[in-house]
């Protein structure tokens, strides 16, 4: 799997999104169609995701399971040094309004119309921070996966509460 696949499993799990054609994920998700393809196939094969009839159903409780207990150590947090950027993981909603930041510097997806200064965490893909700005509820589920595979246990086990919680309605 790729950080692209979780991305597009995210999107899919929204509202609208199992209603959605490729192309409309791809323009979503500043991916091309014929990514959004493989990753579904990459998906299904996983078990994390049923197409048929033109519907794309998402397996919520596998997805939960494996950014609960796998994400971190498939997709390890890259750190860089201090960039202006978008915030994430504890720096964005919806964990900013619940967890105290200490003095540490937050953590951010490097981007250069970014308004907060902090250390570079690499986003999940490359169209991340695009993406996130165009759909805050998609934004919100970026932030959290990485709360996941960068946070301290307090960070993880809310995000992943969170996140359950959205996944599943």
């Amino acid at each position: 799997m790729q950080g692209q696949d979780i991305a597009v499993l995210l999107r899919l799990s929204l509202p609208d999104g199992q209603t959605r054609l490729s192309k409309d994920i791809a323009a979503d998700l500043f991916l091309s169609p014929s990514e959004v393809s493989k990753s579904l196939k990459r998906s299904e094969e996983a078990g994390l995701i049923y197409l048929g009839g033109g519907e794309k159903r998402v397996n919520r409780t596998g997805l939960l399971e494996f950014l609960a207990h796998g994400f971190k150590y498939a997709f390890p947090p890259k750190r860089g040094s201090m960039v202006r950027g978008l915030p994430t993981s504890y720096a964005a909603e919806p964990l900013k309004s619940q967890i105290l930041a200490d003095n540490d510097p937050l953590p951010v997806w490097p981007y250069a119309k970014g308004t907060v200064r902090g250390i570079a965490l690499d986003p999940l893909y490359k169209g991340a921070s695009k993406a996130a700005l165009h759909d805050s509820r998609f934004y919100s589920l970026l932030a959290l996966c990485d709360a996941i595979r960068s946070g301290r246990t307090r960070e993880r086990n809310l995000a992943i509460e969170l996140l359950g919680k959205e996944l599943n309605g």
